[in-house]
């Protein structure tokens, strides 16, 4: 029987980047959805997470194997890598924003760490539009619209700011009202949630499968099924992506030497771990990081020196 392959975008319909390139973005429902005519099929993103502040309609979201309906007004989190679908009303509407889950929870771990609970889970959280908390949302959503808009200084940092902001109310909204969660879990998407958590623990130990399997309660052979009928991969494949993508992290924002690089991430030595990081991105760790850092540098001027500048 085939295997079915979720796609992996960045946002729906556009191929997905590299973790490292996207941080924030925003967009209203209707603007993705209506050229599907309301329909979006299931899909994931490998590393962003998706607030959905649903203002008008109504409409149903896939969560993994479980089905959760909405109506307005509510918020619907989609963690990253949570294989998801919607199905929407046509007169749906309400801003939508897609950040970077890892540099978001960094800063609002570094504050608040009782807030991540909140961003790790899929939930629709249904508002009282008389709440307090509710009410304060859609000034915190148009100001990341008019961040995400402008080219200005600090504008990723002002972003996400205002991203933890929403996020604490979330976490607010949360504990007033615990509803569609228990919906939007199954014990399969509960056993890859912690599969996911226990390699990010553990990814640079080399572990093999049947250790992550044992602390499962299942076998080898039942893990690996259940990342493929679920994620569209093996178990391997999701600790050797956790692990390239640390590797790409590394080689982009830091300076450490390939040996450094090495030994950090658990391999014996240089040569094993160049072989691997190409074996998974077509390109040794040298020639992605020139590559990474070409594409983020910014272009030279056209325009010749000025003469106070020249020697």
């Amino acid at each position: 029987m085939a295997t079915r392959v979720i796609p992996n975008y960045s946002l729906y319909g556009v191929q997905a980047q590299p973790a490292w390139q996207n941080w924030f973005d925003f967009e209203w429902i209707p603007q993705r959805s209506r050229p599907y005519n309301w329909k979006i099929r299931p899909h994931q993103h490998d590393a962003l997470i998706q607030i959905l502040y649903v203002t008008q309609g109504s409409g149903e979201v896939l969560f993994d194997h479980a089905k959760a309906s909405f109506s307005a007004p509510c918020l619907v989190i989609i963690p990253a890598q949570t294989v998801h679908g919607f199905d929407f009303s046509e007169d749906v509407d309400g801003p939508v924003v897609t950040a970077a889950q890892r540099p978001l929870e960094s800063m609002i771990g570094l504050a608040s760490p009782d807030l991540l609970a909140s961003l790790r889970k899929p939930a629709v959280i249904a508002l009282d539009k008389a709440s307090g908390h509710a009410q304060s949302l859609m000034p915190l959503f148009l100001a990341i619209e008019r961040e995400a808009h402008i080219q200005a200084a600090s504008q990723v940092t002002a972003g996400m700011a205002l991203l933890t902001a929403i996020c604490i109310q979330i976490a607010r909204l949360t504990r007033v009202s615990e509803v569609s969660a228990s919906k939007a879990t199954s014990r399969k998407s509960a056993q890859i949630e912690k599969f996911r958590s226990m390699v990010d623990a553990d990814f640079k130990k080399h572990l093999p499968i049947g250790d992550y399997a044992g602390q499962l309660g299942i076998t080898p052979g039942q893990l690996s099924r259940l990342c493929r009928e679920v994620l569209g991969m093996s178990s391997l494949d999701v600790v050797n992506a956790r692990m390239v993508h640390e590797a790409q992290r590394v080689l982009v924002y830091t300076g450490n030497s390939i040996k450094q690089l090495a030994y950090t991430l658990g391999f014996a030595d240089e040569t094993y771990f160049c072989r691997f990081f190409r074996k998974h991105t077509g390109l040794s760790p040298r020639e992605f990081r020139v590559k990474a850092m070409d594409a983020m540098s910014i272009p030279e001027s056209d325009e010749p020196p000025s003469s106070a500048m020249r020697t």
